[in-house]
């Protein structure tokens, strides 16, 4: 009868079936006409696109064309501590997973070899005789199962399956994490590179206007408060230069470590802006198709199928449990005899257990429930959120275009006012105070251009990372039953 109910039950696991969550039904990602995927985005030099596609390179930070980049970013792939340790954790989960499967969906088998000498005294019985002394010798298999008749063990093993996946998406995103922030730690390397030399050479002309300051009070052409103001910004230009320059040096010790490499170590390129190129063409993917790459929201889907699973395993728990054993053996009492004739023994044993008065069990089922519905709520905020990442990046872009077309604009005049005062100096109709101005002004626009392009070219790298990057989603696991 065993047997037949269990052949009944087979396949069949308590709890509901976990059912993936509905993709969002939003075509685009903000209500802003420059948010179209397909809308072009001003740029010096040439026009930058975000493109609707299903397709992201798996090494997407090739198109920032600095193939030392790649380089680091390759060693970063291979050296990084953190993503170690998330390996590591996968690993763990993954053996977690097939040491469960394998102790519950087959029989559990031991082998017992037992040999005790005792001393058997009849007078314990009330009977005659002098006491005896005997060796007991034992060998024998044992068979253990617990036949899955609720499903219990099945829900087990999603769960155990799914928090793997849930790893294994963690993995997926600390790849990417990383690969971002080391192509971002290299801009922002490359940016106070840019940073460091403008603010020198600006302190350069202001020393020479100083000087320039100095030279007319000597000659009476000048006063003491014009000389006194020159110092003041010239000094406080000349204290910025050593804030800059340990920005600059402490960047170097993150991408460092980042790449898996000691502080002081040594061997790092040295970026500059020139070195990278903005994409020409940008990826996006749909609100339908993002939540089916993004790691964190695919791993806030692995938690809702965990969650799914366990709530299975607290309904089992209400349901009969059968539990099966069976043992044969030989037993004797010398070595010689112990697989003789007449020395052979067995054991079957079938336990029906039902629960009929354990309050607990429903209370965890209800605490099951709970925990799912928490699951759900993340996983909605974790998609929100996802959403939300990729609508700023793609408005900071459009504000990104338009800052460094602003700036490009402003530079060419700078410079050509600089030249423009450079001639008159040289014909004689302008000072060279006068030339100094425009040096500075020039310096000024440049190091905010700099900067400008630093920024649209992170936030380049924001948007593929808030894609997913690349590659394509890793399938969630089906346990296997038994």
């Amino acid at each position: 009868m065993a047997l037949a109910l269990a052949t009944t039950a087979a396949g069949c696991a308590a709890g509901p079936a976990f059912r993936r969550p509905n993709a969002p039904q939003a075509v685009r990602y903000s209500t802003a006409p420059s948010s179209v995927p397909t809308a072009a985005l001003l740029a010096d030099g040439g026009a930058q696109r975000v493109v609707e596609s299903a397709f992201v390179d798996a090494s997407w930070w090739r198109t920032l064309g600095a193939p030392s980049l790649d380089t680091l970013i390759a060693q970063s792939l291979r050296a990084n501590p953190t993503l170690a340790a998330a390996e590591a954790t996968l690993r763990q989960a993954e053996q977690v997973f097939a040491a469960q499967s394998g102790s519950s969906q087959f029989p559990v088998v031991d082998g017992t070899a037992t040999g005790q000498r005792q001393r058997f005294n009849p007078a314990t019985l009330g009977q005659a005789g002098e006491p005896r002394e005997f060796t007991l010798l034992n060998a024998s298999v044992s068979v253990r199962y617990k036949l899955d008749l609720a499903g219990g063990n099945r829900r087990a093993l999603e769960a155990l399956a799914a928090r793997a996946d849930y790893r294994r998406y963690q993995l997926a995103g600390a790849r990417l994490t990383l690969a971002a922030n080391v192509a971002n730690t290299a801009i922002a390397q490359a940016r106070l590179a840019a940073q460091v030399e403008g603010m020198e050479a600006m302190l350069q002309v202001e020393d020479e206007q100083l000087g320039l300051s100095r030279e007319r009070l000597r000659l009476g052409a000048a006063s003491p408060d014009e000389v006194l103001t020159a110092t003041l910004r010239t000094e406080q230009s000349r204290s910025a230069v050593p804030s800059q320059r340990k920005l600059h040096e402490q960047n170097a010790h993150l991408l460092a470590v980042l790449a898996g490499r000691e502080p002081g170590a040594g061997g790092l390129p040295a970026f500059a802006l020139a070195d990278f190129t903005l994409p020409s063409e940008l990826p996006l993917v749909v609100p339908s198709e993002l939540v089916r790459r993004r790691p964190d929201v695919q791993a806030a889907e692995a938690l809702l199928r965990a969650a799914n699973a366990e709530y299975g395993v607290a309904v089992a728990k209400l349901f009969p449990q059968l539990n099966l054993s069976a043992s044969l053996g030989s037993q004797a009492l010398s070595s010689g005899a112990l697989f003789g004739a007449g020395s052979a023994i067995y054991a079957l044993v079938g336990q029906l257990t039902q629960p009929l008065l354990n309050p607990g069990l429903p209370a965890e089922k209800r605490a099951a429930l709970a925990a799912f519905e928490a699951a759900a709520a993340n996983y909605q905020g974790v998609v929100l959120e996802a959403l939300r990442n990729v609508a700023d990046v793609l408005r900071a872009l459009d504000n990104d275009a338009q800052t460094v077309a602003a700036l490009a604009g402003a530079d060419a005049a700078a410079q050509g006012a600089l030249a423009s005062v450079e001639r008159q100096y040289a014909l004689g109709a302008a000072s060279y105070v006068q030339v100094l101005g425009a040096r500075a002004q020039a310096h000024q626009v440049r190091q905010s251009l700099d900067a400008a392009r630093a920024q649209r070219l992170s936030d380049s790298v924001a948007l593929f990372q808030a894609v997913g990057g690349g590659g394509e989603p890793v399938a969630a696991r089906e346990p296997k039953t038994p």
